[in-house]
Protein backbone atom coordinates (compact mmCIF):
# COMPACT_ATOMS: atom_id res chain seq x y z
CA UNK A 1 0.00 0.00 0.00
CA UNK A 2 1.43 3.19 -1.07
CA UNK A 3 1.80 6.03 1.93
CA UNK A 4 -0.89 8.64 0.86
CA UNK A 5 -3.17 5.49 0.98
CA UNK A 6 -1.97 4.16 4.15
CA UNK A 7 -2.22 7.85 5.35
CA UNK A 8 -5.73 7.73 4.49
CA UNK A 9 -6.78 5.01 6.23
CA UNK A 10 -5.66 6.26 9.14
CA UNK A 11 -6.74 9.91 8.68
CA UNK A 12 -10.66 9.03 8.79
CA UNK A 13 -10.16 9.53 13.24
CA UNK A 14 -10.06 12.97 13.60
CA UNK A 15 -8.04 12.32 16.77
CA UNK A 16 -5.64 11.11 15.10
CA UNK A 17 -5.78 13.96 12.30
CA UNK A 18 -5.43 16.41 14.90
CA UNK A 19 -2.54 14.91 16.86
CA UNK A 20 -0.87 14.34 13.68
CA UNK A 21 -1.13 17.98 12.90
CA UNK A 22 0.60 19.00 16.34
CA UNK A 23 3.49 16.23 15.89
CA UNK A 24 4.16 18.01 11.95
CA UNK A 25 4.51 21.80 13.69
CA UNK A 26 6.00 20.48 16.70
CA UNK A 27 8.45 18.75 15.03
CA UNK A 28 8.94 21.53 12.13
CA UNK A 29 9.80 24.05 14.92
CA UNK A 30 12.39 21.65 16.52
CA UNK A 31 13.91 21.46 13.11
CA UNK A 32 14.39 24.88 12.66
CA UNK A 33 15.98 25.20 16.47
CA UNK A 34 17.95 22.76 15.92
CA UNK A 35 19.89 23.74 12.59
CA UNK A 36 20.17 27.16 15.05
CA UNK A 37 22.12 24.31 17.30
CA UNK A 38 24.03 22.78 14.83
CA UNK A 39 25.01 26.02 13.31
CA UNK A 40 26.61 26.91 16.68
CA UNK A 41 27.74 24.27 18.18
CA UNK A 42 29.55 22.12 15.05
CA UNK A 43 30.10 24.44 12.22
CA UNK A 44 31.31 27.52 13.54
CA UNK A 45 34.82 28.20 12.02
CA UNK A 46 36.21 28.45 15.20
CA UNK A 47 34.99 25.29 17.34
CA UNK A 48 34.11 21.69 16.66
CA UNK A 49 36.78 20.44 14.22
CA UNK A 50 37.86 17.26 15.99
CA UNK A 51 36.63 14.18 16.85
CA UNK A 52 36.82 15.10 20.84
CA UNK A 53 35.20 18.57 20.21
CA UNK A 54 31.84 17.15 18.67
CA UNK A 55 31.99 14.42 21.40
CA UNK A 56 32.31 16.75 23.86
CA UNK A 57 29.22 18.76 22.45
CA UNK A 58 26.76 15.68 22.13
CA UNK A 59 27.56 15.12 25.87
CA UNK A 60 27.05 18.40 27.35
CA UNK A 61 23.49 18.89 24.80
CA UNK A 62 22.07 15.25 26.23
CA UNK A 63 23.80 13.69 29.17
CA UNK A 64 21.09 15.88 31.38
CA UNK A 65 18.35 14.35 29.32
CA UNK A 66 19.70 10.98 30.07
CA UNK A 67 19.30 12.19 34.06
CA UNK A 68 15.57 13.62 33.67
CA UNK A 69 14.30 12.13 31.07
CA UNK A 70 13.66 8.68 33.98
CA UNK A 71 11.06 10.95 35.58
CA UNK A 72 9.05 11.98 32.26
CA UNK A 73 7.06 9.01 30.82
CA UNK A 74 5.85 8.27 35.30
CA UNK A 75 4.70 11.89 34.87
CA UNK A 76 2.73 11.45 31.48
CA UNK A 77 1.28 8.39 32.97
CA UNK A 78 -0.04 10.82 35.62
CA UNK A 79 -0.72 14.02 34.08
CA UNK A 80 -3.32 15.09 30.68
CA UNK A 81 -1.10 14.09 27.84
CA UNK A 82 -3.30 16.87 25.43
CA UNK A 83 -1.84 19.18 28.45
CA UNK A 84 1.61 18.46 28.86
CA UNK A 85 1.18 19.11 24.67
CA UNK A 86 -0.72 22.36 24.96
CA UNK A 87 1.89 23.53 28.16
CA UNK A 88 5.14 22.05 26.81
CA UNK A 89 4.90 24.32 23.56
CA UNK A 90 4.11 27.34 25.20
CA UNK A 91 6.81 26.87 27.73
CA UNK A 92 9.33 26.58 24.41
CA UNK A 93 7.54 29.79 22.83
CA UNK A 94 9.43 31.32 26.36
CA UNK A 95 12.58 29.73 26.04
CA UNK A 96 12.97 30.59 22.28
CA UNK A 97 12.42 34.53 23.17
CA UNK A 98 14.74 33.82 26.06
CA UNK A 99 17.11 32.14 23.75
CA UNK A 100 17.07 34.59 21.32
CA UNK A 101 17.26 37.81 23.38
CA UNK A 102 20.20 35.77 25.05
CA UNK A 103 22.55 35.56 21.03
CA UNK A 104 21.26 38.96 20.17
CA UNK A 105 22.53 40.44 23.11
CA UNK A 106 25.31 38.50 24.55
CA UNK A 107 26.08 36.33 21.66
CA UNK A 108 26.39 32.47 22.95
CA UNK A 109 27.57 31.73 26.45
CA UNK A 110 26.21 29.55 29.60
CA UNK A 111 22.45 31.13 29.49
CA UNK A 112 22.60 29.78 25.96
CA UNK A 113 23.73 26.40 26.76
CA UNK A 114 21.18 26.27 29.41
CA UNK A 115 18.50 27.26 27.54
CA UNK A 116 19.09 25.31 24.99
CA UNK A 117 19.43 22.49 27.41
CA UNK A 118 15.93 23.17 28.41
CA UNK A 119 14.34 23.86 25.28
CA UNK A 120 15.51 20.23 23.91
CA UNK A 121 14.68 18.12 27.22
CA UNK A 122 10.88 19.84 27.09
CA UNK A 123 10.96 18.54 23.54
CA UNK A 124 12.03 14.75 24.87
CA UNK A 125 8.95 15.70 26.46
CA UNK A 126 6.44 16.07 23.99
CA UNK A 127 8.25 13.68 21.33
CA UNK A 128 7.37 10.91 24.26
CA UNK A 129 3.72 12.10 25.09
CA UNK A 130 2.93 11.84 21.50
CA UNK A 131 3.85 8.68 20.98
CA UNK A 132 2.34 7.37 24.38
CA UNK A 133 -1.15 9.53 22.77
CA UNK A 134 -0.95 7.32 19.22
CA UNK A 135 -2.89 4.14 20.77
CA UNK A 136 -5.56 6.59 22.19
CA UNK A 137 -6.42 8.10 18.64
CA UNK A 138 -6.59 4.98 16.30
CA UNK A 139 -7.40 1.50 16.93
CA UNK A 140 -4.99 -1.46 17.72
CA UNK A 141 -4.95 -3.24 14.38
CA UNK A 142 -3.70 0.10 12.78
CA UNK A 143 -1.11 1.04 14.92
CA UNK A 144 1.91 -0.26 13.14
CA UNK A 145 0.42 1.80 10.53
CA UNK A 146 0.59 4.44 12.28
CA UNK A 147 3.65 4.34 13.65
CA UNK A 148 5.18 4.09 10.40
CA UNK A 149 3.93 7.24 9.30
CA UNK A 150 3.88 9.27 12.03
CA UNK A 151 7.59 9.71 13.40
CA UNK A 152 9.04 9.09 10.10
CA UNK A 153 6.76 11.78 8.39
CA UNK A 154 7.65 14.06 11.75
CA UNK A 155 11.32 13.56 11.03
CA UNK A 156 10.74 14.74 7.29
CA UNK A 157 8.78 17.89 8.82
CA UNK A 158 11.72 18.60 11.22
CA UNK A 159 14.13 18.82 7.96
CA UNK A 160 11.71 21.21 6.10
CA UNK A 161 11.81 22.92 9.66
CA UNK A 162 15.69 22.87 9.15
CA UNK A 163 16.09 23.79 5.70
CA UNK A 164 13.32 26.99 6.36
CA UNK A 165 16.18 28.02 9.16
CA UNK A 166 18.83 27.46 6.49
CA UNK A 167 16.91 29.67 4.10
CA UNK A 168 16.44 32.52 6.40
CA UNK A 169 19.86 32.26 7.69
CA UNK A 170 20.75 33.10 3.83
CA UNK A 171 18.16 36.44 4.23
CA UNK A 172 20.31 38.06 6.58
CA UNK A 173 24.14 38.67 6.96
CA UNK A 174 26.02 36.34 9.54
CA UNK A 175 25.91 37.14 13.55
CA UNK A 176 23.55 37.25 16.25
CA UNK A 177 21.19 38.77 14.57
CA UNK A 178 20.45 35.43 12.00
CA UNK A 179 20.45 32.90 14.56
CA UNK A 180 18.34 35.12 16.75
CA UNK A 181 15.64 35.25 13.82
CA UNK A 182 15.68 31.20 13.12
CA UNK A 183 15.21 30.80 17.10
CA UNK A 184 12.27 33.39 16.59
CA UNK A 185 10.47 31.95 14.28
CA UNK A 186 11.33 28.50 15.52
CA UNK A 187 8.90 29.78 18.54
CA UNK A 188 6.12 31.04 15.98
CA UNK A 189 6.27 27.07 15.21
CA UNK A 190 6.11 26.36 19.08
CA UNK A 191 3.31 28.51 19.41
CA UNK A 192 0.79 26.94 16.75
CA UNK A 193 1.42 23.43 18.27
CA UNK A 194 0.31 24.96 21.39
CA UNK A 195 -3.03 26.11 19.86
CA UNK A 196 -3.62 23.32 17.41
CA UNK A 197 -3.53 21.19 21.06
CA UNK A 198 -6.53 22.66 22.09
CA UNK A 199 -8.65 20.70 19.14
CA UNK A 200 -8.05 17.78 21.32
CA UNK A 201 -10.41 16.58 24.05
CA UNK A 202 -8.88 17.33 27.17
CA UNK A 203 -9.02 13.66 28.35
CA UNK A 204 -8.62 12.05 24.73
CA UNK A 205 -5.23 10.86 24.71
CA UNK A 206 -5.11 9.32 28.24
CA UNK A 207 -4.05 8.40 30.73
CA UNK A 208 -7.75 6.90 32.11
CA UNK A 209 -6.50 7.95 35.62
CA UNK A 210 -5.09 11.26 35.51
CA UNK A 211 -2.88 12.66 38.88
CA UNK A 212 -4.13 15.95 40.46
CA UNK A 213 -1.63 17.23 42.82
CA UNK A 214 2.03 17.95 41.23
CA UNK A 215 3.98 17.22 44.48
CA UNK A 216 1.68 13.63 45.04
CA UNK A 217 2.94 13.40 40.78
CA UNK A 218 6.97 13.75 42.04
CA UNK A 219 6.54 11.48 45.08
CA UNK A 220 4.81 9.09 43.21
CA UNK A 221 7.43 9.07 40.34
CA UNK A 222 10.50 7.70 42.33
CA UNK A 223 7.99 5.15 43.05
CA UNK A 224 6.66 4.16 39.87
CA UNK A 225 9.57 4.15 37.75
CA UNK A 226 11.60 1.00 38.97
CA UNK A 227 7.65 -1.19 39.11
CA UNK A 228 7.62 0.43 35.31
CA UNK A 229 11.33 -1.27 34.37
CA UNK A 230 10.36 -4.20 36.43
CA UNK A 231 7.57 -4.60 34.08
CA UNK A 232 8.67 -4.02 31.02
CA UNK A 233 11.58 -6.74 31.85
CA UNK A 234 9.15 -9.27 32.81
CA UNK A 235 7.01 -8.73 30.09
CA UNK A 236 9.98 -9.37 28.12
CA UNK A 237 9.16 -8.28 24.41
CA UNK A 238 9.34 -4.62 25.44
CA UNK A 239 12.08 -4.91 27.30
CA UNK A 240 14.05 -6.77 24.88
CA UNK A 241 12.97 -4.16 21.79
CA UNK A 242 13.81 -1.37 24.34
CA UNK A 243 17.55 -2.55 24.76
CA UNK A 244 18.25 -3.62 21.15
CA UNK A 245 17.09 -0.11 20.48
CA UNK A 246 19.45 1.26 22.70
CA UNK A 247 22.39 -0.80 20.73
CA UNK A 248 21.39 0.40 17.78
CA UNK A 249 21.34 3.86 18.44
CA UNK A 250 25.07 3.37 20.17
CA UNK A 251 26.27 2.00 16.67
CA UNK A 252 24.55 4.55 15.06
CA UNK A 253 25.70 7.13 17.11
CA UNK A 254 29.07 6.47 16.29
CA UNK A 255 28.10 6.42 12.46
CA UNK A 256 26.57 9.94 13.30
CA UNK A 257 29.40 11.60 14.60
CA UNK A 258 31.66 10.23 11.92
CA UNK A 259 29.27 11.41 8.97
CA UNK A 260 29.77 15.34 10.97
CA UNK A 261 33.58 14.93 10.74
CA UNK A 262 33.37 13.19 7.16
CA UNK A 263 31.21 16.45 6.13
CA UNK A 264 33.60 19.08 7.49
CA UNK A 265 36.83 17.36 7.24
CA UNK A 266 37.03 15.54 4.23
CA UNK A 267 34.40 16.03 1.65
CA UNK A 268 34.99 20.00 1.77
CA UNK A 269 37.73 22.18 2.91
CA UNK A 270 38.27 22.21 6.66
CA UNK A 271 38.14 25.64 6.65
CA UNK A 272 35.18 26.30 4.85
CA UNK A 273 32.69 25.77 7.81
CA UNK A 274 29.51 26.95 5.72
CA UNK A 275 30.80 24.38 2.87
CA UNK A 276 30.62 21.83 6.01
CA UNK A 277 27.28 22.65 6.99
CA UNK A 278 26.02 22.39 3.70
CA UNK A 279 27.80 19.13 2.59
CA UNK A 280 26.29 17.78 6.35
CA UNK A 281 22.57 18.88 5.63
CA UNK A 282 22.61 17.55 2.23
CA UNK A 283 23.74 14.26 3.65
CA UNK A 284 21.51 14.27 6.43
CA UNK A 285 18.63 15.10 3.87
CA UNK A 286 20.15 12.02 1.56
CA UNK A 287 19.73 9.72 5.06
CA UNK A 288 16.37 10.37 5.35
CA UNK A 289 15.46 9.20 2.10
CA UNK A 290 16.44 5.96 3.61
CA UNK A 291 13.83 6.89 6.25
CA UNK A 292 11.19 6.92 3.51
CA UNK A 293 12.09 3.91 2.11
CA UNK A 294 11.10 2.23 5.52
CA UNK A 295 7.70 3.98 5.19
CA UNK A 296 7.27 1.90 2.15
CA UNK A 297 8.78 -1.12 3.19
CA UNK A 298 8.04 -1.32 6.67
CA UNK A 299 4.34 -2.07 6.31
CA UNK A 300 5.40 -4.57 2.78
CA UNK A 301 7.44 -6.35 5.08
CA UNK A 302 4.84 -6.94 8.30
CA UNK A 303 2.68 -8.52 5.95
CA UNK A 304 5.90 -11.49 5.76
CA UNK A 305 7.64 -11.31 8.86
CA UNK A 306 7.05 -10.19 12.71
CA UNK A 307 8.23 -6.61 13.88
CA UNK A 308 10.92 -8.22 15.43
CA UNK A 309 12.14 -10.25 12.52
CA UNK A 310 11.98 -6.97 10.48
CA UNK A 311 13.88 -5.30 13.61
CA UNK A 312 16.95 -8.36 12.71
CA UNK A 313 16.49 -7.22 8.53
CA UNK A 314 17.30 -3.84 9.77
CA UNK A 315 20.50 -4.76 11.56
CA UNK A 316 21.80 -6.58 9.04
CA UNK A 317 21.11 -3.63 6.61
CA UNK A 318 22.90 -1.60 9.01
CA UNK A 319 25.89 -4.07 8.99
CA UNK A 320 25.74 -3.34 5.35
CA UNK A 321 25.94 0.36 5.22
CA UNK A 322 28.98 0.36 7.38
CA UNK A 323 30.47 -2.63 5.30
CA UNK A 324 30.01 0.16 2.26
CA UNK A 325 31.24 3.06 4.01
CA UNK A 326 34.63 1.15 5.05
CA UNK A 327 35.40 0.90 1.36
CA UNK A 328 35.69 4.56 0.80
CA UNK A 329 35.30 8.02 1.39
CA UNK A 330 34.11 9.27 -1.90
CA UNK A 331 30.84 10.87 -2.39
CA UNK A 332 28.66 8.74 -3.83
CA UNK A 333 30.15 5.96 -1.24
CA UNK A 334 28.80 8.25 1.55
CA UNK A 335 25.76 8.34 -0.19
CA UNK A 336 24.85 4.85 -0.27
CA UNK A 337 25.99 4.28 2.84
CA UNK A 338 23.62 6.64 4.24
CA UNK A 339 20.50 6.05 2.65
CA UNK A 340 20.97 2.28 4.16
CA UNK A 341 21.67 3.45 7.53
CA UNK A 342 18.63 5.79 7.26
CA UNK A 343 16.77 2.66 5.92
CA UNK A 344 18.26 0.58 9.21
CA UNK A 345 18.04 2.95 11.98
CA UNK A 346 14.02 4.25 10.94
CA UNK A 347 12.54 0.81 9.70
CA UNK A 348 13.79 -0.69 13.18
CA UNK A 349 12.65 2.13 15.52
CA UNK A 350 8.88 1.61 13.48
CA UNK A 351 8.99 -2.12 14.96
CA UNK A 352 10.83 -1.50 18.42
CA UNK A 353 8.25 1.33 18.46
CA UNK A 354 4.80 -1.01 17.69
CA UNK A 355 6.42 -3.99 20.13
CA UNK A 356 6.50 -1.53 22.58
CA UNK A 357 3.03 0.10 22.01
CA UNK A 358 1.86 -3.97 21.69
CA UNK A 359 2.87 -5.39 24.63
CA UNK A 360 2.49 -2.88 27.23
CA UNK A 361 -0.27 -1.95 29.17
CA UNK A 362 -1.62 1.63 28.88
CA UNK A 363 -1.06 3.13 32.49
CA UNK A 364 3.21 1.84 31.67
CA UNK A 365 3.47 3.35 27.96
CA UNK A 366 4.90 6.82 29.39
CA UNK A 367 7.41 5.22 31.10
CA UNK A 368 8.21 2.89 28.35
CA UNK A 369 8.93 5.76 26.26
CA UNK A 370 10.27 7.82 28.94
CA UNK A 371 12.62 5.00 28.98
CA UNK A 372 12.96 5.24 25.32
CA UNK A 373 14.42 8.53 25.27
CA UNK A 374 16.53 7.65 28.30
CA UNK A 375 18.43 5.25 26.77
CA UNK A 376 18.67 6.81 23.25
CA UNK A 377 20.42 9.69 24.88
CA UNK A 378 22.19 7.47 26.61
CA UNK A 379 23.60 5.69 24.05
CA UNK A 380 24.52 8.66 22.24
CA UNK A 381 26.53 9.97 25.10
CA UNK A 382 28.43 6.64 24.81
CA UNK A 383 29.09 6.91 21.15
CA UNK A 384 30.32 10.37 21.63
CA UNK A 385 32.86 8.81 24.38
CA UNK A 386 33.59 5.89 21.88
CA UNK A 387 33.95 8.52 18.60
CA UNK A 388 36.24 10.74 20.94
CA UNK A 389 38.56 7.74 21.55
CA UNK A 390 38.45 5.79 18.49
CA UNK A 391 37.74 8.08 15.08
CA UNK A 392 40.06 10.45 13.56
CA UNK A 393 39.71 13.85 13.17
CA UNK A 394 38.76 13.20 9.32
CA UNK A 395 35.90 11.10 10.57
CA UNK A 396 36.79 8.32 8.30
CA UNK A 397 38.31 4.78 9.89
CA UNK A 398 38.30 1.40 8.08
CA UNK A 399 39.01 -0.30 11.55
CA UNK A 400 36.30 1.42 13.30
CA UNK A 401 33.75 0.77 10.89
CA UNK A 402 34.29 -2.73 10.79
CA UNK A 403 33.51 -3.11 14.22
CA UNK A 404 30.50 -1.16 13.77
CA UNK A 405 29.41 -3.96 10.59
CA UNK A 406 30.02 -6.50 13.14
CA UNK A 407 28.32 -4.79 15.94
CA UNK A 408 25.23 -4.62 13.94
CA UNK A 409 25.15 -8.36 12.89
CA UNK A 410 26.42 -9.41 16.90
CA UNK A 411 23.04 -7.27 17.77
CA UNK A 412 21.23 -9.12 15.26
CA UNK A 413 21.87 -12.82 16.51
CA UNK A 414 21.76 -11.76 20.09
CA UNK A 415 17.97 -10.52 19.26
CA UNK A 416 17.01 -12.89 17.11
CA UNK A 417 17.46 -14.83 20.47
CA UNK A 418 14.93 -13.80 22.34
CA UNK A 419 11.37 -14.66 23.25
CA UNK A 420 9.10 -13.66 20.60
CA UNK A 421 6.49 -13.42 22.58
CA UNK A 422 5.37 -11.73 25.85
CA UNK A 423 4.95 -13.02 29.24
CA UNK A 424 1.98 -12.91 30.97
CA UNK A 425 2.22 -10.31 33.74
CA UNK A 426 -0.17 -9.19 36.04
CA UNK A 427 -0.50 -5.10 35.68
CA UNK A 428 -0.43 -2.74 38.73
CA UNK A 429 -2.32 -0.14 37.24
Amino acid sequence: MSVLGDLRTVAVHSGFRRLFTVRLVSQCGDGMFQIGLATLFFFSPERMATASDVAVAFAVLLLPFTVVGPFVGPLLDRWRRRQVLLLGNATRVVLAAATAVALITVGVGPAVYVLALVTLAVNRFLLAALSAGLPRVVPRDQLLMANTLTPTLGAISAVVGAGLGIALGLLVPVGPLQDGLVVVVAGLFFAAASALALRLGRDQLGPDAPGADLLQDLRATARDLLDGARYLVARRTPGAALTVMALHRFLYGVNFIALILISRNLLVDPADADAGLAMFGLLTAISFSGNGLAIVLTPLAHQRMSPATWVVVCLCLGAASQLVLATGYGFWVVVCAAVLIGLSIQGAKIAVDTIVHRDSHDGYRGRAFSLYDMLYNAAFVAAAALAALALPDTGWSRGVLLGLAAGHLVLAVAFRATPAEPRQVRSNV
